[in-house]
């Protein structure tokens, strides 16, 4: 068959090329109109409970991540000078299109009684701009009378202060939150000598926007690094221009079809299907260096140029494409998941990686054959000494010394088990920042100052009409609040239990004494005044539905680690149990910072499950080639020792599971077992020439294809490397971890790979072994 098809390709070739040129064509018209994720990409599946309920949640009660939020410590705040910069700060920002709301010491409400319209007039604590410091004064008096505000704009024993920003839900999901977000910072920024300190900016929206940015601009920094040590690295062992210009052809027109596919389908750039054209060009430049690698050695025997890109197809084309398939195979696995962000980085990975696979099948042979026959020093590399002393050298140790090769596997394999045992599984919204990231250390002051801008919301239903306002649930309410309160990693709840405490102040012209729940005596001629808000403006709407039936506490919490977060669920939960009956109300925790917890366990909880499906695969597709579980058996076994051995690492530097380095054990299964086919493909085509010598086939197999292997296994470890220049600690560990996944697997399969064979020469060639060469 593979002859068949070098004959077409070489024999077609103008309309091999330029098919690929009309497709190249439409991918990069495609690739143009890639749009970049925006919106907050959740784990889940679009059916989970949890995310089904936060979805529930903000179509009744808004988005829980719309605010942004600056900080400041000012002990000055109440001098005219200072309190004025805040205000116009406030102005400045509010005055911005796409900003809904802004509130702060200088921008809040006050609440006083309207007898003759009988309502609450909500009126702004400060009218207009102060013009002496006596107004400054008279403004903080009334603000220390005031509870409502208090540990939520500013904390008075600290002398820290907010300004809540709330993003237009039109802004929120798309590029001009990006844009939005950067002139706030610009504008907050350009504040800081008139307010004589500096400023720290969080919230979500912020803080999304600023991933997002550093994606785009990591993406292309990984485009270079790729290109430029791959084509490097093939220059070393190639000593050719030529041959490093058509490989990193191949995989530029491999990464414009990538990008391509993802416009096609319909999908978005994120932070993991920013990671494929990288990938694509470190995967592309390993097809490239088996092909050309072939096509050096054949025509070093016989010095026929079309002969040998013939040879070249007919003997590595379905190596290549098991390769490709098995790599392919280890993201697929991605898609089985019903997370959209994982499905679609795996569709769009290994459509991708098939597609490379087709550019250098095709490309390689037609464009080699129109360049003139290789010189003495390019194909030089192939007897390198180098290369020849360590393939000779690890042939005497397969040959004289597999017991020791076993003796040094089990230890590892001791050590790697007990290294997994102090994995842990863990999480943050934001841990893949370094730690001197100005996100992560603004992040941090709020944390400590505030309490933490991630949001966590409690949904209270009281299956009743009118019943979430009743004296009881708002004292059950209550009780709650002072529950989160004892735990260090909340902020002060806010919730309508607070309204209304403002409220009755409010009816009681704002005497700070007044700032509690009314009593059953006072609820009736109180919350009559509420009732006469106008419909969705008053600020009891904003904690209540049209039925007051359900109400929302909100709180701020910190960014804990999904391990610290399950520990606090498992406490909180009884608690609110206790004080809401299941019987008389339906509670839910929920908010981001719940979903991200949720959507990392789903996460982990299928880790094992793609990982397995991997493996299966890998073997159907083994089983496939070569018609024998046992050889199946053999061929696994050299490449599940990595993962092994990289679990292990992560275990003893505190390298957690996460979303981000979930994902390494799938892809490096996938990649690594690349050069168990390579080998074992050239093994059995050795077998029917040496008269199935397996010893001499062994041999023979690392002679040609150990050097391909080494030249791979360094130009993938040096790719993934690249990923550790990423300013994402996930990602970062990604790349080092593959890296060092794929460096061990290369001595697994090149030292216990064929020291199996020898140790179980004969039970492997099986009749069905033999069957399946033939039929080759």
């Amino acid at each position: 068959m593979w002859q068949t098809i070098a004959r077409i390709i070489l024999k077609n070739r103008p309309f091999v090329l330029l098919l690929i040129g009309v497709v190249t064509v439409f991918m990069g018209h495609r690739a143009t109109k890639v749009e970049v994720r925006y919106d907050f990409a959740s784990l889940l599946p679009p059916d989970d409970p949890d995310l089904v309920a936060y979805t529930d949640f903000k179509q009744r009660f808004g988005e829980d991540g719309a605010m942004m939020v600056i900080g400041i410590q000012q002990p000055e705040m109440f001098t005219i000078e200072v309190f004025n910069a805040w205000y116009d700060l406030g102005q400045e920002v509010k005055a911005l299109p796409g900003i809904d709301q802004v509130i702060s010491v200088a921008r809040c409400m006050n609440i006083s009684r309207n007898d003759s319209l009988k309502k609450f007039d909500f009126l702004p604590l400060v009218s207009h701009r102060p013009t002496e410091q006596a107004q400054v004064d008279s403004i903080r008096t009334v603000l220390e009378q005031l509870p409502f505000y208090k540990d939520v704009l500013w904390n008075g024993e600290e002398m820290a202060f907010v300004m809540a920003i709330t993003m237009s839900p039109d802004y929120l999901d798309s590029r001009r939150r990006i844009e939005l977000s950067e002139r706030v910072r610009t504008i907050a920024h350009s504040y800081e000598e008139r307010l004589n300190a500096p400023l720290h900016i969080s919230g979500l929206p912020f803080i999304r926007s600023s991933i997002a940015q550093m994606v785009q601009s990591e993406l292309r920094l990984f485009i270079f690094l790729a290109a430029a040590v791959t084509g490097l690295i093939m220059f070393l062992f190639f000593r050719s221009f030529t041959v490093v210009f058509f490989s990193l052809l191949v995989v530029a027109i491999a990464v414009v079809w990538g990008f391509g596919i993802i416009s096609l389908l319909g999908y978005k750039l994120s932070i993991l299907t920013g990671l494929i054209p990288p990938l694509l060009i470190v995967l592309g430049i390993a097809n490239c260096i088996f092909l050309l690698n072939k096509y050096h050695s054949e025509f070093r025997d016989h010095g026929n140029k079309i002969k040998a890109l013939q040879r070249m197809v007919r003997k590595v084309g379905n190596a290549t494409l098991l390769t490709n398939a098995t790599t392919a195979t280890g993201f697929v696995t991605f898609a089985i998941l019903e997370s959209a962000v994982m499905r679609e980085f795996g569709i769009v990975a290994s459509l991708s990686i098939m597609g490379i696979f087709l550019v250098s099948l095709l490309l390689i042979p037609v464009v080699f054959s129109y360049l003139p026959q290789p010189r003495h020093r390019h194909i030089r590399h192939l007897d390198r000494k180098t290369s020849l002393v360590i393939i000779t050298r690890i042939i005497q140790v397969v040959q004289s010394h597999r017991t020791k090769i076993y003796g040094v596997a089990l230890v590892m394999l001791a050590f790697g088990f007990y290294g997994i045992t102090k994995v842990r599984t863990t999480g943050n919204l934001v841990d893949d920042l370094p730690k001197d990231n100005p996100v992560l250390t603004d992040l941090r002051w709020f944390e400590e100052h505030f309490g933490g801008v991630m949001p966590f919301e409690v949904r209270i239903d009281a299956l009743k009409p009118d019943k979430a306002v009743s004296a009881a649930t708002l004292r059950r309410i209550s009780q709650l609040q002072d529950e989160l309160a004892t735990h260090s990693e909340f902020a002060r709840a806010v919730s309508i239990v607070e309204v209304i405490k403002f409220i009755k102040q409010g009816y009681y012209g704002g005497l700070a004494e007044k700032y509690d729940l009314p009593s059953n005596s006072e609820r009736g001629f109180i919350l009559s005044y509420g009732q006469g808000e106008e419909e969705g403006t008053g600020l009891l709407h904003t904690f209540i539905d049209s039925a007051r039936q359900q109400t929302r506490l909100s709180v701020q919490m910190r960014d804990v680690g999904t391990e610290e977060m399950v520990r606090l669920l498992a406490e909180i939960r009884p608690k609110v149990d206790s004080i809401f009956p299941d019987d008389r109300y339906d509670v839910l925790l929920t908010g981001t910072s719940v979903v991200f917890l949720k959507g990392t366990e789903y996460l982990v909880n299928n880790l094992f499950v793609s990982l397995g499906i991997a493996i299966l695969i890998i073997a159907l597709i083994m089983l496939r080639m070569f018609r024998s579980w046992r050889m199946v058996v053999v061929s696994l076994v050299p490449n599940l020792f990595p993962l092994v051995i990289t679990a292990a690492l992560m275990g003893y530097f505190g390298i957690t599971i996460k979303p981000s380095t979930i994902l390494v054990f799938s892809i490096a299964l996938g990649i690594s077992v690349d050069d168990t086919i390579h080998f074992l493909a050239k093994y059995r085509q050795e077998l029917e020439i040496t008269g199935w010598s397996i010893r001499r086939s062994v041999m023979k197999a690392l002679r040609e294809v150990g050097v391909s292997m080494i030249y791979t296994s360094v130009v993938l470890f040096c790719g993934f490397a690249i990923f550790a220049a990423s300013t994402f600690g996930g990602t970062k560990a990604l790349g080092l971890l593959i890296s060092i996944t794929l460096f061990v697997a290369m001595f697994s399969n090149l030292l216990i790979l064929p020291a199996l064979l020898l140790t179980f020469e004969r039970s492997l060639t099986t009749r069905d072994f033999q069957v399946a060469d033939k039929e080759e």
